[in-house]
């Protein structure tokens, strides 16, 4: 009767390493986003990536500053936080990527 437990369709992709980075190398609007802590930014990311903390207070003042035409490729350590940063994405109408697996699914 009621389904409490479906859930959401996404309005983002999850994507395998490396067709994350492929996908992100070919397209001209590529924004990387890396959404762990400083100090996880700080102890290696992918080349290239800005940091933008998802657990921040400014996150969600800092998504009003992006660029709508961009597309967004967004990367945590496992996928999970970048999973709920690109749903917050979608949800304002980016295009928006998740590395699923996190960072160490980059290829290198």
């Amino acid at each position: 009767m009621f389904n409490i437990f479906k859930t959401a369709p996404k309005n983002y992709e999850d994507l395998d390493g490396k067709t994350f980075k492929a996908k992100f190398q070919s397209s001209p609007k590529a924004v990387l986003l890396d959404v762990r802590t400083a100090g996880e930014f700080a102890s290696g990311t992918i080349k290239g990536a800005k940091n933008l903390d998802i657990s921040s207070s400014q996150f969600q003042v800092a998504l009003t500053t992006l660029d709508q035409d961009k597309e967004y490729f967004v990367f945590c350590r496992s996928g999970n936080r970048s999973g709920s940063a690109c749903n917050m994405l979608s949800a304002q109408g980016f295009k928006a990527y998740n590395l699923a697996g996190g960072v160490g699914a980059w290829p290198g």
